[in-house]
């Protein structure tokens, strides 16, 4: 352990001690040191991922803004929709006719079944009872004669079945009959329960089971103020991705926009601070485009799967009143990412070459180092991992604001990463110091908020710990050059 990490390890020891004295009940309390734990872990996988950069004597400021592409892509990747099971396309509404006419021949839909209207802009939607249908075959689509149709002529909309509630029981979970064999219905599906004259409920479903000609429902929510008088209109869930293809292809699409990184700064000789300024100012921009500069977020559709990777934790104790404690499970992923990443940097000779890279690269490239390989290899490191933290990150506030997801993430992820003993002259740095150097930049943020300091601060204090931080590593280098002059002359001397 040298000296940098020692000092680091020293003033994240003495911040503790301040807060534990100032603000003892909530600094120690369980929920807080959970918190302060996952955010170390969360913003520790960016300045992992940027060590490796700044070892290679580069730089990347595009960190956040991968950071709010990827968890963009990520919601895109996991959309869900609900669709009727029986829903057809709305080609024609008439209103003043008492027509619809959907897309396809219909079989299921039959004279006296009721069908709900919805999804038009200009008729109106509702639960009418069909009369007749008729094939409309020049036009390979069905014509439903109805009554209960109102508003104007339309274009757009679905056309879905509806069915009766039989009985609605509240037991330890509420439990409706509807009429009809679904057979397809499914635990995660949906049906939206439609009074015949106002309201609509849309609930989740636990299970389901056929018994003779009807549909036993078990909900995953209460009833409110459902009741045998509803329809119901059964739904099918539709994920655009498995959990784990979509994770994959985030990571792999970062790994990608690291490599392009890599390429134009060694091969076309590029500058990485511009080459990274433009990613950051371009992935922001495509950001804000895929989602139409809206709000997006997974919805409580992967809180039994994906949800637990950034929010749950290993419960050490538990205490009354539900009260608990346990670490993230995002610290694990620090974790091992760490544990990885100083195995690779330091056990292997690819590390040795990454540091002498940073240290001489024209000595590294006479000594026989593919340079340019190295340099490409750092840049994909950290864009991957930055892509990992706009997981977690997505995961963890599922809500993905494209115009400010990620901002200034770069700068907590190079704060740490100086603070942790990576000179920004490159050659020199390791894990340990940036995994310490988070939790310090993060303790300052607990401070802050703990302490009620005015958060305006927040963004000087992290200019001052990088000067701080590249003031001491200039000083220690300096130190360390005349002491090894020093030497040198008594050993001439001698």
């Amino acid at each position: 352990m040298n000296v940098k990490v020692i000092g680091i390890s020293l003033l994240l020891a003495g911040l503790w001690l301040v807060m534990a004295i100032a603000v003892p009940e909530s600094f120690l309390s369980g929920n807080n040191i959970e918190n302060l734990l996952r955010r170390t872990a969360m913003y520790g996988v960016l300045g992992i991922g940027v060590a490796f950069v700044i070892i290679s004597s580069g730089i990347d400021l595009s960190i956040g803004s991968i950071v709010c592409l990827s968890a963009c892509l990520l919601t895109i990747l996991l959309t869900v929709s609900y669709e009727p099971f029986e829903g057809r396309d709305v080609l024609e509404v008439d209103p003043a006719r008492q027509e619809i006419v959907v897309s396809g021949v219909s079989d299921e839909i039959a004279p006296g079944d009721r069908v709900r209207y919805f999804g038009g802009r200009r008729a109106r939607s509702a639960v009418v009872t069909v009369l007749r249908v008729s094939t409309v075959s020049e036009r390979a689509a069905t014509r439903l004669l109805v009554e209960g149709l109102s508003g104007n002529k339309d274009r757009q909309g679905t056309v879905a079945r509806v069915f009766a509630v039989k009985s609605v029981a509240a037991e330890s979970s509420p439990i409706v009959r509807i009429t009809g064999r679904h057979n397809d219905l499914a635990p995660r599906d949906q049906i939206t329960f439609v009074h015949p004259i106002s309201g609509l409920e849309r609930l989740r479903v636990a299970s389901a089971e056929v018994v003779g000609d009807e549909t036993r429902v078990s909900l995953a929510a209460d009833l409110g103020a459902v009741s045998p008088e509803w329809l119901a209109m059964p739904l099918e869930r539709h994920q655009r991705l498995p959990v784990p293809v979509a994770v994959l292809t985030v990571i792999v699409f970062a790994l990608g926009l690291g490599f392009i990184h890599g390429v134009l700064v060694t091969k076309l000789k590029l500058q990485s601070f511009v080459v990274t300024l433009c990613g950051l100012l371009f992935y922001r921009g495509v950001s804000r485009w895929i989602v139409g500069d809206q709000t997006v977020g997974l919805g409580n559709e992967y809180d039994a799967s994906l949800g637990p990777l950034a929010s749950g934790k290993l419960v050490l104790w538990s205490g009354a009143e539900g009260a608990s404690f346990g670490i993230p499970y995002p610290f694990f992923i620090l974790v091992m990412v760490a544990v990885l990443a100083a195995v690779f940097l330091n056990k292997t000779i690819y590390g040795r070459y990454l540091l002498a890279l940073g240290s001489n690269e024209e000595a590294a490239r006479f000594s026989g180092v593919n340079t340019d390989r190295m340099t490409i290899v750092a840049y994909i490191i950290s864009a991957t991992m930055a892509a990992v933290g706009g997981i977690l990150f997505a995961v963890d506030s599922n809500s993905v604001a494209p115009s400010s997801f990620g901002n200034f993430f770069e700068l907590y992820a190079i704060a740490a990463a100086v603070l942790g003993g990576c000179s920004l002259r490159g050659g020199e740095g390791g894990i340990l110091g940036v995994v310490i150097g988070t939790a310090v930049m993060q303790t300052l943020y607990n401070l802050i908020v703990l302490m009620k300091i005015s958060d305006t601060l927040e963004f000087a204090i992290i200019g001052l710990v990088i000067l701080l931080g590249v003031v001491a590593d200039e000083l220690v280098k300096r130190l360390a050059s005349r002491r090894r002059a020093t030497v040198e002359r008594r050993r001439v001397s001698d």
